[in-house]
């Protein structure tokens, strides 16, 4: 289980390409159990987005707050996109949570999207 306090980003989806929900939190491993077991209402619970497909570790709230809100402003397709470069058979990562940490480069303006190669 990964540190209960270490900001991430995260990406769920309903099934293999399904729908996609973006987050961000600082106990990432609680807040997916949350969403599982459809303790918010909203989106996730009435789409059933509850897969965790995708997620990234940053230093501190602020940036992934930023990250969150940059990954949110992609097309779709580069959404999924980032999902297979790290995870091609969309496998539920839950249970592989961990601390490892994720450069994000700054923004580098209004069209920027972070691409670690994935995207082009």
């Amino acid at each position: 289980m990964e540190n209960p306090k270490l900001p991430a980003v995260y990406i769920l989806a309903s099934r293999y390409r399904g729908t996609l929900y973006v987050g961000v939190t600082s106990e990432l491993y609680i807040r997916i159990h949350n969403h599982k077991n459809e303790l918010y209402d909203g989106f996730t619970k009435k789409y059933q987005v509850k897969t965790l497909v995708w997620y990234a570790h940053l230093a501190n709230m602020e940036e992934a707050i930023n990250v969150e809100k940059q990954i949110k402003a992609w097309k779709r397709q580069w959404k999924i996109e980032l999902v297979e470069k790290h995870n091609s058979d969309w496998s539920d990562l839950h249970e592989e949570i961990d601390g490892n940490l994720m450069y994000f480069p700054p923004k580098r303006g209004p069209s920027f999207r972070w691409d670690d190669g994935a995207v082009n």
